[in-house]
């Protein structure tokens, strides 16, 4: 949808005052405010779709009938729909809401001209395994027998009903593993054996077997025990529900029976290998990805790590945590994701908004508890700016000082309790802005608040409390350009700019993947191995000279310098350095070279040839005269050189013996020639 797209506002019969709104919408864009848009005015709707151009409904509860009316008009894909009413319109707030639903439509037209994420072709073919105890095992089979090719697994079955015609297979055993994602599930089944067709009362089995393997695309587990996989909730193709809650077992099924044929399937993050910190040599160094994902998607790889998109659900978590940005996340794409916080945040402080507090949420979880609030209490406050997205753990720390000195005066992360296992690394983004924040001298507490919470009045008591006052007098705007750190320096460098007093170190907590490192200069023997390891290019050495070198910015604290470093002098201190030298490397430690004594090429530290001399001379047998002390002062050349020339060489074969002639062997019998022929 193009940015210039027609704008179609409803009042919903008078329950919403939206006149303020839309004068400040472009007039060009939106037509005249309706009443009744999905009823008495439908022709308004038809109206707009005659014309050129893109089309911006804003109602999202008609979206169904309008998407029908469109689709008649062959128009569906010039349609878009956001919702204003349960955000904005629907609330209790006097100040009024027009700024606020102003920087929401804005919103709505910068989310649909966003790049859109590769996507993963997954093929299912409808075979299923049917998951649980008993009767509600064997009938949510039978429901799914026409839509799906369905095989049971019952776990338990005193209480089972055979039926005249059983139309699926039923087999005995309990899920010991799954893995695999939708369209390729493996299970792994013990007490694993088939029914027999000669049941009666009760199904009977053959004899079982334990590690029995078998592949689907599709699972449904009603079993109500302990999830065989990390993340189920993530995880595609899996269908998983209390067989006591009949309404999630409808719904599960419902879901399941659709799973059959090809699917497109978002790849949300993207790799890039070449800037990993994870490992080299051997030595492992970040795995700060292995362990923020929950779902077990993200495998060590060797040197590199494996994503496996099948089975990523799209959490962020790896992309917030990655220190060096080879994770990117691409649903929406992380610059995609600063300019609509940007975006909202300028047009509605422009339309007169005060007070603006960004609340982070995840689509389907904060859209009810949005939905709830708004129907059932005061809605969300004027000054609320709801940004819902795929998972609201997608965002980190620069995007929450993006939204600061974009002028919001507190971010508010709304996550499901169900989704609990996944906020350590939102909390751990969250420190570590709060530290940015407090140590360049703005106040940071009850800036960022990670909410946990199903419940809407916990909710509207969050919002409800007085937003701590602005970051800046005045909201500042950068272009999130280039990588993640490049983006995040600039963020960080723009609050560091507007608080004049703030120091140009500002110590960072453990965790936080800026730093700088030092050197032992007295056990360092500048072996380089540091430099080789370091995959960000902070570390580099010097062709003329013995020496390294550190640029601050490009430190990313993953510790494969210290871990690689066999003397152990290595050490990292987080901290973030504001000043202009951090971008300039700086000599950590140099020594004076070594030359041969022979040719006086450099080919060494001097410490460490007098460290080795120390250590050999007159001490080992290969090293107790002058010359052959000298050697150790010689570059690899010249010691080959003087070991070859030397007297009693450990390469010197001795004299050529002498050919011997027949004189010789009659020489040494002391008989004449024709006796030794004859002897002979």
């Amino acid at each position: 949808m193009s940015a210039q797209s027609r704008i179609l506002l409803c009042n919903c019969f008078k329950t919403m005052d939206l006149t303020g709104a839309a004068g400040l919408v472009d007039s060009e864009l939106a037509a005249p405010v309706c009443t009744e848009l999905c009823r008495g005015e439908t022709s308004v709707f038809e109206t707009a779709l005659a014309q050129d151009g893109d089309l911006l409904v804003a109602c999202t509860q008609e979206a169904p009938l309008f998407s029908e009316i469109a689709e008649d008009h062959d128009a569906q894909d010039r349609v878009r729909f956001t919702n204003i009413r349960e955000t904005a319109g629907w609330t209790s707030d006097k100040t009024g809401a027009s700024a606020k639903i102003a920087a929401l439509l804005s919103d709505a037209l910068a989310a649909d001209t966003a790049r859109p994420a590769p996507a993963l072709s997954v093929d299912s073919d409808g075979v299923c395994l049917v998951y649980g105890a008993g009767q509600a095992a064997l009938d949510a089979a039978l429901k799914l027998e026409d839509s799906l090719s369905v095989t049971l697994v019952m776990s338990a079955w005193d209480d089972v009903l055979l039926p005249a015609v059983l139309p699926f297979p039923v087999y005995c055993g309990r899920l010991k593993t799954v893995s695999g994602s939708f369209g390729g599930f493996e299970v792994v089944l013990n007490g694993y054996a088939p029914m027999l067709p000669s049941s009666r009362q009760t199904p009977e089995f053959m004899l079982a077997k334990d590690g029995a393997r078998a592949p689907c695309s599709v699972i449904v587990d009603l079993s109500g025990e302990t999830a065989p996989i990390t993340a189920p909730k993530r995880r595609d193709g899996y269908f998983r529900a209390d067989p006591n809650d009949r309404l999630g077992v409808m719904n599960a099924l419902t879901e399941a029976a659709e799973m059959v044929g090809t699917f497109e399937k978002p790849v949300y993050v993207f790799y890039d290998a070449d800037i990993c910190a994870h490992s080299h040599a051997g030595k492992t160094g970040c795995s700060k990805c292995l362990d923020a994902c929950p779902a077990g998607a993200i495998q060590s790889a060797g040197e590199k790590v494996a994503i496996d998109a099948g089975i990523c659900g799209g959490c962020g978590s790896c992309a917030i945590t990655c220190p060096t940005g080879a994770i990117s996340y691409q649903y929406p794409h992380r610059d995609d994701a600063l300019k609509r916080i940007q975006k909202l945040l300028e047009v509605y402080t422009g339309s007169g908004g005060t007070a603006p507090v960004l609340l982070i949420h995840e689509q389907t979880h904060g859209t009810s508890l949005i939905n709830a609030l708004s129907r059932y209490g005061g809605g969300l406050p004027a000054n609320v700016l709801p940004l819902g997205l795929h998972a609201s753990t997608t965002l980190g720390h620069e995007a929450f000082l993006t939204a600061f000195l974009s002028g919001a005066h507190k971010v508010v992360v709304l996550a499901s309790p169900e989704n609990r296992e996944e906020l350590l690394p939102s909390e751990t983004e969250a420190g570590l802005a709060r530290a940015l924040l407090s140590g360049m001298g703005h106040a940071a507490e009850g800036r960022i608040d990670i909410l946990v919470t199903g419940d809407p009045d916990m909710l509207a008591a969050t919002l409800a409390a007085p937003p701590a006052t602005p970051v800046l007098k005045a909201p500042q705007k950068y272009s999130p350009v280039g990588g993640k750190r490049d983006i995040a320096r600039l963020a960080i460098t723009a609050l560091h700019t507007a608080s004049p007093e703030a120091p140009a170190l500002i110590p960072l907590p453990d965790s936080a993947q800026y730093g700088r490192i030092s050197i032992d200069s007295d056990g360092c023997t500048l072996c380089l191995a540091c430099v080789s390891a370091c995959p960000a290019g902070a570390l580099a050495d010097n062709p003329d000279r013995p020496q390294v070198s550190f640029v601050e910015s490009a430190c990313v604290q993953c510790g494969l310098c210290q871990t690689t470093c066999p003397e152990k002098v290595i050490s990292l201190e987080p901290r973030f350095n504001a000043a202009p030298d951090a971008m300039r490397p700086a000599v950590l430690h140099e020594e004076e070279p070594a030359t041969c004594i022979s040719c006086g090429k450099a080919f060494g530290t001097r410490s460490t040839i007098d460290r080795i001399k120390g250590q050999l001379a007159g001490k080992h047998h290969m090293f107790r005269s002058e010359t052959q002390i000298s050697m150790i002062e010689m570059c690899d050349d010249c010691r080959i050189s003087a070991q070859w020339n030397m007297d009693k060489s450990v390469f010197s074969a001795g004299e050529r013996p002498k050919i011997r002639m027949t004189e010789d062997y009659v020489a040494d019998k002391a008989l004449s020639v024709d006796d030794f022929l004859k002897d002979t």
